[in-house]
């Protein structure tokens, strides 16, 4: 379980494809790997991974096909830059939300804008996933725990403040950029607490249940 509180960037030192999985070298930085070993678990822009080997300034871990097909780790090359976060402590402060480290979908930087000293990203979201974000709900951004700000059909609006800005990838971020994205684990369990609710009920009609209208208003849509 991982905070959203990215603690270090970190440079990809090399990713090798394998068949249809990969591994990946990165430097941490200044990330405290003091306490990492081999088993644990380190998020990397939002994907959890287990580190298969540690050293004093880095480490290496496997990517399976299914977190290449579902993330943009794939689109890594040497010297990216990388958001990095240490599995949550039982005793860290809980300065984010819970936040797993499974990437649900990839998202499309549609615009950047200037907002004060802060800027403002404009998203779009995979039309299944735009039912889980709400207006001032959490979202995670490539690993960054956001408050959405203003969402309209499958795209979403967060503002990032400067120390955020300087503290993650984000100052790399261009129109049409791809960014993972995690939604709310809580929304998740709520639809899933749902469909129990409709199977325990007998009711195997899911044309016409609540879930598929949401989905369905929401499929696809757009602000535009």
């Amino acid at each position: 379980m991982f905070t959203g509180i990215i603690q270090a960037t970190g440079k990809v030192i090399n990713l090798q494809r394998k068949g249809d999985d990969a591994s990946i070298s990165i430097n941490t930085g200044k990330l405290d790997l003091s306490d990492t070993k081999a088993g644990d678990s380190i998020a990397v822009n939002g994907v959890c991974l287990t580190a298969v080997s540690v050293s004093q300034h880095g480490f290496e871990a496997d990517i399976s096909a299914e977190s290449l097909s579902r993330t943009a780790l794939g689109q890594l090359t040497g010297d990216s830059l990388v958001n990095l976060e240490l599995a949550m402590r039982p005793d860290t402060r809980f300065g984010g939300h819970i936040v797993s480290g499974h990437v649900d979908g990839l998202g499309t930087i549609l615009d950047i804008r200037s907002a004060g000293e802060s800027i403002i990203l404009h998203i779009q979201i995979p039309g299944e996933l735009a039912c889980y974000v709400a207006e001032k709900g959490s979202i995670t951004i490539d690993g960054i725990s956001l408050t959405v700000n203003k969402v309209q059909h499958n795209e979403f609006e967060v503002n990032i403040v400067p120390h955020t800005q300087q503290e993650t990838i984000i100052q790399n971020y261009n129109k049409g950029s791809q960014v993972n994205l995690e939604v709310d684990i809580i929304a998740r369990y709520l639809e899933r607490m749902l469909q129990c609710g409709k199977f325990s009920a007998g009711d195997s009609n899911n044309d016409d249940s609540l879930l598929a209208k949401i989905h369905d208003m929401y499929d696809g849509g757009s602000s535009a």
